[in-house]
């Protein structure tokens, strides 16, 4: 049970009355952390700290065994200089591959759907009520706590905006790499269809040349300059690094509900709450 001192005289983000009886408290300067888990009927509970910050995200470090390695702490939180190509998707393409980046120690705090995926949980895609915390000494589903008010109010203004904005979201143009040359290859990201081919390309650690779907394409075929592939699009500058105006991480028109990475597999499940 929450400390009502360390309540009083931590963060703001919850009023006194509705943490006090949840197990695991602990207050920070910008974030409340408590204790949650995740059952599966094979497994058991599954033990971890959830952050919840005032900017909507979560944040859960697994304790499910000891030597558990998900949520080392690389910041799993986006900003706008990062490319927009997504560590979960590396994190598939990788797995298909034999490794695990978990056992690499590359390995972000886990989202909710994440720590879902890995408890074991059988009825995975609805975190909101598979991902539970003590409260008044029971397990409470996350849906039926005031933990998520920040992350619906997030999510709410990210609704509004994209409706503001029209149903056009723009995406600048991506490069892929050719695992055989080497050479970086140009997506144009101006339709569903084209941005499902930048996905998959980006998700096939064995993607070539000669995948490429826009036009036939050899690993002879010369590479772009350096002084050209600055040119990406950006509606703002035209050598945009990286804005608001060109970088989505995640819409309608860049995310598959029938692709298992984490990220299409996030926004779908977040779409439908």
């Amino acid at each position: 049970m929450a400390n009502v001192e360390e309540i009083q005289c931590g963060s703001m983000l919850f009023r006194q009355e509705e943490l006090q009886e949840m197990s695991g408290v602990n207050v920070g300067g910008g974030y409340v952390e408590v204790m949650c888990g995740c059952t599966s009927h094979r497994y058991g509970d599954a033990i971890a700290k959830l952050r919840v910050f005032p900017n909507g995200n979560l944040e859960i470090t697994c304790e499910c065994t000891p030597g558990c390695d998900e949520g080392l702490s690389l910041s799993l939180l986006l900003s706008i200089s990062v490319s927009p190509v997504c560590f979960s998707c590396f994190s598939d393409a990788f797995g298909k591959m034999g490794f695990d980046l978990c056992a690499c120690y590359i390995v972000d705090k886990l989202t909710p759907a994440a720590f879902e995926k890995h408890s074991g949980r059988e009825t995975a895609k609805k975190w909101k009520n598979n991902v539970w915390v003590i409260n008044g000494g029971e397990k409470v589903p996350l849906s039926k706590t005031v933990l998520l008010k920040y992350y619906n109010e997030a999510l709410k203004k990210c609704k509004r905006s994209t409706k503001s904005q029209g149903t056009k979201v723009f995406h600048r143009d991506e490069f892929v790499g050719c695992i055989e040359c080497g050479k970086e290859r140009r997506f144009r990201l101006r339709s569903r269809d084209e941005c499902l081919l930048h996905h998959n390309a980006m998700v096939d650690p064995n993607w070539k040349c000669s995948d490429f779907s826009y036009d036939k394409i050899t690993c002879e075929a010369e590479e772009e300059r350096g002084s050209r592939k600055v040119y990406r699009g950006c509606t703002r500058s035209p050598t945009c690094k990286g804005c608001t105006s060109c970088v989505c991480f995640g819409c309608e028109l860049c995310r598959f509900p029938d692709c298992t990475c984490q990220m299409c597999v996030d926004f779908t499940s977040n779409v439908k709450a």
